[in-house]
């Protein structure tokens, strides 16, 4: 029998697609031979996951954990390409499984996280998201996560169908009020208006001057090309400007269950009905298809 080598196992895992310790493991069985171990891999329907790794996934859901009583916050986007894989209990497991992993791990990137320990068993979670390709018949991919630290307390949003979900960081001056309802309720608010609006930023503060002065150029273009005097167009972009505030930046848009109230006003009256002083760290969006569609683009 010839020695099972870690660059054997490697040769047979870069030719098949299939995980480390099924290779290993049908390395022992083919006694060391490599071509009869790709027919045992091929025979358990393993070998086949490098194919499926071709094929476009548009479809999945995004998996949401909030932990640590608000303070810890994870999204995860998981991808496959039915919408009947991306529904069923096992997929959904997978998805919850790679939250709570996020969570206790706090992995520095996707290739981190696939190198974590497996969450069903040996191996890592790399090679268990490739068994699960081979068994259901469907490529799946992680393109992305975030896990967040909230400065405040993190609250969420998960639309129906779970393919997008939405996290906000709200900041409150007295701890009590994170148990309170009117904040639970703010926080749940407050994530389904960034899911609904979508916002780009939090305040006109964290607007790029690059941005500003891209949008600034199109409004002037726009302005001229519609033929406003040249000594008004300066006063046309300012107020064109405004408007794009309020359609950018979460503090400034019109809340969307009473659109005559700006965010910042909502703020500000929950934080007086609790007695307390309210502000929005940072939110996370994240949707389906995103990553793939902006990879195309960039195409």
């Amino acid at each position: 029998m010839a020695e099972i080598t870690a660059q054997l196992v490697k040769q047979l895992r870069e030719k098949t697609g299939a995980g480390m310790m099924e290779c290993k493991s049908a390395l022992v069985e083919a006694k060391g031979d490599l071509a009869e171990a790709e027919v045992v891999l091929r025979k358990r329907g393993l070998a086949s996951a490098a194919k499926k790794a071709t094929r476009s996934t548009k479809q999945g859901v995004i998996g949401l954990l909030i932990a640590d009583g608000g303070k810890t916050g994870v999204l995860v986007e998981v991808n496959c390409e039915s919408d009947f894989v991306a529904r069923t209990g096992d997929f959904q497991a997978l998805v919850d499984g790679l939250a709570k992993a996020i969570a206790e791990k706090a992995p520095s990137s996707v290739d981190a996280l696939m190198a974590l320990p497996s969450i069903e068993g040996a191996g890592t979670i790399e090679d268990m998201i490739k068994a699960k390709i081979a068994k259901v018949g469907e490529n799946m991919n992680v393109p992305r996560f975030a896990r967040h630290t909230a400065k405040g307390y993190a609250g969420a949003y998960t639309h129906p169908g779970a393919q997008l979900v939405t996290m906000v960081d709200v900041v409150a001056g007295k701890p009590e009020s994170a148990s309170n309802p009117v904040f639970v309720e703010l926080l749940h608010d407050l994530a389904m208006q960034v899911a609904a609006a979508d916002p780009k930023f939090v305040s006109r503060g964290e607007v790029t001057a690059e941005t500003l002065a891209k949008e600034k150029e199109i409004q002037r273009a726009r302005a001229l090309a519609e033929g406003k005097p040249e000594q008004i167009v300066d006063k046309v972009v300012e107020g064109r400007m405004a408007k794009y505030y309020e359609e950018v930046c979460l503090l400034e848009q019109p809340f969307i269950k009473d659109n005559a109230m700006p965010i910042s006003q909502l703020l500000a009256e929950k934080g007086k009905q609790l007695g307390d002083t309210l502000s929005v760290a940072c939110f996370l969006r994240f949707k389906v298809g995103e990553t793939a569609q902006a990879d195309e683009a960039a195409e």
